[in-house]
């Protein structure tokens, strides 16, 4: 039986970028994830690979800040949701995943595009991104449709 355990993870390295606020989002923006020496052995390989997926710990959002629902990227104009249909940051475990594009791998440092996360941010895990992780014939709700709409306008 389960319960509300506690589990520990090790941070693997860090991310250095020179995005600020809401510079994070944007997808062109190039960061660094710094990998701790002990773990160097583990990028063999990598390089190989066009993208990553990056698992990182949201170490500015304190457990005090976690909510069951919101409104997706706090807009009023759509749905109050459950947390775990959203991509909000506010949750149980501020645990981040984004799949970014490898540039560069250089010793320990890999340089990627797209990590929406902030400079000195917990790295937790990396994977290598492939054609088990593409989905076809996604579905997504409407509220999630006028999300992306009013981005591109």
């Amino acid at each position: 039986m389960f319960n509300n355990e506690r589990i520990s993870v090790k941070t693997i390295g860090y991310v250095r970028t020179k995005a600020r606020g809401s510079q994070v989002r944007e997808k062109t923006m190039l960061s660094q994830i710094i990998i701790f020496n002990e773990y160097i052995k583990a990028l063999e390989g990598i390089k190989d690979f066009s993208h990553i997926i990056v698992l990182f710990w949201l170490n500015k959002i304190s457990s005090k800040d976690m909510l069951l629902k919101v409104h997706p990227r706090g807009r009023d104009d759509l749905p109050l949701l459950g947390i775990f249909a959203t991509r909000s940051m506010f949750r149980p475990n501020p645990i981040g995943l984004t799949i970014v594009e490898l540039i560069k791998v250089e010793k320990n440092k890999l340089t990627v595009r797209g990590l929406d996360a902030f400079d000195l941010t917990p790295v937790i895990d990396i994977k290598p991104y492939d054609f088990w992780d593409t989905k076809v014939g996604i579905k997504v709700p409407e509220w999630w449709k006028k999300l992306e709409k009013s981005k591109k306008t």
